[in-house]
């Protein structure tokens, strides 16, 4: 598994949640979700300004292999959301944790990031 970034936290279910500098949480997945699915053909973003909450549904990816939901690691509101996906999919297969990011919340509760996986916890649980 490729190196997971320090400042980023996860859902057991492989979706990843930076906390910005500016207050705002970028939502992606993981590495080892986007490699699990292999290449990715499709992705359905959340609408901008549309409600989450933390476990939410808030996206789809398809791959070759399989249809996947994506969850809200917090709770919020869709701010804003990575539309170079839609032409693009195939940018999560390349950069899971950079240019892979599908959207961004403003979120109610910021103390619900505790309540996710360190990267340490996260890479023992895909080991599992």
């Amino acid at each position: 598994m490729k190196d997971i970034p320090e400042n980023y936290k996860f859902l057991s279910s492989h979706e990843w949640a930076k906390l910005e500098e500016d207050g705002k949480v970028t939502v992606g997945i993981s590495d080892y979700a986007q490699d699990q699915l292999g290449d990715i053909v499709f992705i359905e973003l959340p609408e901008i300004d549309s409600e989450v909450n933390q476990g939410d549904e808030a996206a789809v990816v398809e791959s070759v292999k399989a249809a996947s939901e994506v969850y809200s690691p917090v709770s919020g509101k869709v701010i804003d959301v990575n539309s170079s996906l839609e032409d693009s999919p195939e940018t999560v297969n390349l950069s899971a944790f950079e240019e892979g990011w599908f959207f961004k919340i403003e979120a109610t509760d910021i103390s619900e990031l505790e309540n996710l996986l360190l990267p340490e916890q996260y890479s023992e649980h895909c080991q599992d």
